[in-house]
């Protein structure tokens, strides 16, 4: 699966995703730095197929279904590798099922 980190993910994750089998960019890496959420979305749906991020307004913000890509939100208090990083597995295990236009919120329940 080929998965792209928004940029307010800390690049630590892309090590990770990697790490659990997946081809992983940043959003910087990719070359979409700066991009709004909706040119990202649009760039990013022609290379990726899925967008990580912690950003939970973006499904409020975007029309989501008809994209091509699917969005995983990670509900953390902070963008710090140390809130995030419990919610891997779960995550992990959610990029198994996940769809395009789907979006997947990970929280520490899940």
């Amino acid at each position: 699966m080929r998965i792209l980190l928004d940029e307010c993910v800390p690049r630590k994750l892309k090590f990770m995703l990697v790490a659990a089998g997946h081809d992983c960019e940043t959003a910087r890496e990719a070359g979409f730095g700066g991009m709004t959420n909706g040119k990202l979305l649009a760039q990013a749906e022609l290379l990726f197929d899925v967008l990580v991020t912690i950003d939970r307004n973006i499904r409020y913000q975007q029309n989501l279904a008809s994209r091509n890509i699917a969005i995983l939100v990670l509900c953390v208090y902070s963008n710090d590798i140390s809130d995030i990083e419990p919610l891997v597995p779960n995550a992990v295990s959610a990029l198994k099922s996940i769809k395009p236009g789907q979006v997947v919120e990970i929280t520490k329940a899940n």
